[in-house]
Order: structure tokens, then sequence, then C-alpha cells
């Protein structure tokens, strides 16, 4: 099962004590997955579509357990795309009416909206019934990639104006939840790390937010590792080639001039150093006498060089 798959399930299994708690997570279901079919005689019923068992199987029992409506399930195999799509259908007009204006999917003058956004805050003004809008509506068609992947949690909507109503619910939490036009959806998205962990926590799926910041606590100490040692080898490479310089430079005055030309503080770094190509500055340093600190070592060595330089563009050298 897809990480995604499973806080699903574990969402799925939660059922919230609180009836306010109940409405705004079936208000979410209907909202973002769900349509109002009226018919000819103005009779009212609601159908609420998915293709995952686990959705469909919570949005039941919400409908049941907080209005003791006994909704009707119909299951449909599509053999071409190898799905399964499950409708939870109320059919009954004052049922149905009954849900809407619970959910405050109606506006003032007890129309249903296009876009089924909720019209009136009072759904969703408590924390905890925000929480439960925010998990209703990832069930309904929200997604989390494998945190061993990458991060990136999206909820898509149909309709602009349902996106940025559940960007500003989610943003009510602290997030930084944004929303981009896909094809002919609206994505309401997030790629932090932490906040996809914060967005965890508010649905309460803790099991999930568990497994999610222990693979985010392990990639963070391999990057961590990744990067000390792309630094040491950045710096030994730095080294070596620092070192393979030298040598050539003090080959060249060895071979043009001699090193015998040279002052006796030139004279034994140039020596040390040929004779350790491979020691850093300290361990040169600590190899001459009197001893010379790291400071001391790469003075001369740059000494050195610049005297080669010089030689090689016949420029006048002092040796001292």
């Amino acid at each position: 099962m897809s990480f995604s798959g499973e806080v699903k399930e574990e969402l799925g299994g939660q059922i919230s004590q609180a009836r306010h708690c109940r409405i705004a997570e079936a208000a979410a279901f209907i909202s973002m997955c769900g349509s109002v079919m009226i018919d000819s005689r103005e009779q009212y019923s609601i159908k609420i579509h998915t293709e995952n068992v686990i959705v469909a199987r919570k949005c039941f029992t919400l409908l049941k357990k907080t209005f003791n409506i006994k909704a009707e399930i119909s299951i449909r195999r599509n053999l071409s795309r190898q799905s399964v799509s499950y409708w939870i259908i109320v059919r009954g007009h004052e049922e149905a009416l009954r849900l809407l204006h619970a959910a405050k999917l109606l506006n003032q003058d007890g129309d249903v909206l296009e876009e089924l956004s909720v019209v009136r805050n009072t759904v969703v003004q408590q924390s905890c019934c925000k929480r439960a809008f925010i998990r209703g509506a990832f069930l309904a068609a929200g997604s989390v990639s494998d945190p061993e992947k990458s991060y990136h949690l999206e909820i898509v909507c149909a309709a602009q104006g349902k996106a940025e109503q559940l960007k500003r619910i989610i943003n009510s939490f602290g997030i930084d939840a944004k929303v981009i036009l896909r094809k002919k959806s609206y994505v309401v998205y997030i790629k932090e790390g932490s906040q996809i962990a914060d967005v965890l926590n508010i649905m309460e799926a803790h099991v999930a937010l568990m497994k999610f910041e222990n693979i985010r606590i392990l990639k963070e100490m391999r990057n961590t590792v990744n990067r000390k040692v792309n630094c040491e080898t950045a710096n030994i490479n730095k080294t070596v080639s620092a070192a393979v310089k030298q040598v050539e430079d003090i080959k060249y005055i060895r071979d043009t001039v001699g090193l015998e030309n040279l002052s006796a503080a030139l004279m034994d770094a140039a020596q040390i150093r040929l004779a350790y190509p491979e020691a850093t500055l300290k361990e040169l340093g600590d190899l001459l006498i009197p001893p010379v600190g790291k400071s001391g070592v790469n003075h001369r060595l740059r000494k050195l060089s610049s005297i080669a330089d010089k030689l090689r563009k016949n420029k006048e050298v002092h040796y001292d």
C-alpha cells in the first residue's frame, strides 16, 4: 500500500465523538466529491462518488451516525481502467435537504451553489471542525507522496472558489498552502516537509505522522552526512591540487636556479615539501626545525610559488 493509502486508511477509521465535527467532515465529502440532483418535481437527492472503498465506508458511516440516514451504495467496475467506483446515494428529498442545511451547502435562498462550497463558515468555525473538514477534503480528493521520494501533499478541487476556501482553512493553522491551476482543476498543495507533517497532525493521522517524521529525520541525517563528505572531499581535492602545484613550482626552481639560492627558511620548506608531497600544512610545520605554524608554512609555500611564476616569466626574482 502507498503512503497516501496508509494515511487514508488511518483517517478512514476515525469517527469524531462531536456531532459538529462529523457534520464538518461530511460537508467536505459532499463539497469535494458530491453532486446534488434536482428532478422535475423539485425533489433533491445527493450522490457522493469515490474510487476508494475506505472513503465510501466512512462516508456511509458518517451519514448513518450523524444524520441517521441509511444511504444506498452503488458499485461499478470499469474493466478498461481496472478500477472500481463507489456511489453513496441519498435519495430521500427530506433527508437530502436536512443534510445540505446541516452542512451549510445551501445559500440564504435555500438554493444549492454550483460549486457546492460551504456558504457559511459556521460549519468550520471551531478549530476541531476545521481539522475535520481538512480531513474529509483529503480523504475525498487528496494525496500525499511517499516521503522517501519527495515531499508533496495536494487536494484537487473542481472550482477555484472551493480551492481558495480550503486554502484559507488550512492556512488558519499557520500552514503556507498554495493553489495552482492544473488542466481544469484547482489544486491546493504543500511542498515543505515540516508543513506536511503539520497537516498530518492537524488531520490527526498520528501513526502516519510518526512514520513520516522518522523517514524525514533519516533523510536529513543522510543529507547532512553527504554534505559533510562532499565538503571534506572538496577540501581534500583542494589540498591535493595545491600540494601538486607546490611540488611542481619547487621542482621548477630546483631545475632552473637551484634550491641553494633560496633563503634558508624557503629552502627548508621546499625540501620538506618535496620529501613529503602528501603532508598537510600542519604536518609540514611540525617537521621543520624549529617547528612552524600552518600560516607560516603556507606563507613560505606561497612565496616559492611566486618565485616560480616569476622565473617562468623571466622577471626579476628575490630569493629571500
